[in-house]
């Protein structure tokens, strides 16, 4: 029997590349996505599409609102930056939306433990990103202490290991990546602030990482842009 992995999906480009490195090594697959009251809803139609073109063993989909906090550009009534330089993407924007790995991760850990599942998958990346300070390896080590401190099964031995395969990877390297096992991307989204039949804007920092991994790998995105 092949082992039970939890993959954090948002129906991004970083997730749908993780959920398959997932299935090619050989993991059943429980993707979880999170509906936390974010504005760009459209990606929750999209990891439908991807469960389905990857094959999962269940997709489950949870409604947390973080919105009721407001906080963020992708929960509350607030501007998404538009064409920032990709080179000074080190600052926190304000598409933070506050504790959401934390949250996420947490939710991951709850249902993994109820599967018997130590394996918990998501997509982080440290170097093509918005500056995120729950994308770094630091938080990822510590939330890992945390999940084997805080369970039942990792009091009795039962070790979570958290995944993180794109890590390291720069934007491009993910989309080669993704390429070779097959992925369509053509079913992703990644944009903060689509147009409202799903058309990505092609101008915020989602976007643009998006748009310049793609360039550096020689391929063209298939996404809709406006």
């Amino acid at each position: 029997m092949n082992k039970k992995a939890v993959i954090l999906l948002s129906g991004g480009l970083d997730s749908t590349t993780c959920l398959s490195i997932a299935k090619k090594q050989n993991y059943d697959l429980y993707a979880l996505t999170v509906n936390y009251g974010q504005r760009h809803v459209f990606e929750l139609d999209a990891a439908k599409k991807v469960s389905q073109s990857i094959g999962v063993v269940k997709h489950s989909i949870v409604n947390i609102d973080l919105g009721q906090f407001g906080g963020s550009a992708l929960t509350d009534d607030i501007d998404v930056p538009k064409d920032r330089d990709d080179s000074n993407m080190t600052d926190i924007p304000i598409t933070y939306v506050p504790a959401r790995n934390t949250v996420l991760l947490s939710m991951a850990l709850a249902w993994a433990e109820t599967l018997g599942a130590t394996d918990i998958f998501i997509g982080v990346n440290s170097l093509d990103y918005s500056g995120y300070p729950d994308c770094r390896p630091e938080f990822i080590e510590a939330f890992e202490r945390t999940a084997n401190l805080a369970t039942k099964a990792g009091v009795e031995g039962n070790i979570f290991k958290i995944h993180t395969p794109l890590i390291n990877l720069t934007k491009a390297g993910i989309i080669k990546r993704g390429i070779e096992l097959g992925i369509d991307y053509g079913i992703t989204t990644s944009c903060y602030d689509p147009h409202k039949k799903g058309i990505s804007c092609g101008h915020c920092d989602a976007c643009i990482l998006r748009l310049k991994g793609f360039k550096e790998a020689g391929l063209e995105d298939p996404v809709r842009y406006k």
